[in-house]
């Protein structure tokens, strides 16, 4: 089990209750898509707040930081970096603006 750190956006936390950066246990593989499972069981009112209840895809608007990288497009499988995976650096999410 892995601990990963999650860096929420101000709007993602005001609605979970919680604070910007949250601890969450990870069983297994540290993937995208296992680390949003961990967020939802932590944090149910953010289920389909940051990807889509019927497809698991990510929110359109919402994007995925990790180690300076953009991890946004990767796939909900793939593996997160290691330092991710220990706890060293979090897991941002963010809220991409969007209009002009």
């Amino acid at each position: 089990m892995a601990t990963v750190r999650v860096v929420l956006p101000y709007h993602l936390y005001t609605l979970a209750h919680s604070d910007a950066e949250l601890e969450l246990d990870v069983p297994g593989a540290v993937t995208l898509a296992a680390v949003l499972d961990a967020l939802e069981a932590a944090c149910p009112m953010l289920a389909g707040a940051v990807r889509d209840r019927a497809t698991g895809q990510r929110r359109p608007l919402v994007r995925f930081y990790a180690c300076q990288d953009d991890c946004s497009n990767l796939a909900m499988g793939a593996l997160l970096p290691e330092a991710v995976a220990t706890g060293r650096e979090p897991l941002i999410v963010v809220g991409a603006i969007a209009g002009g």
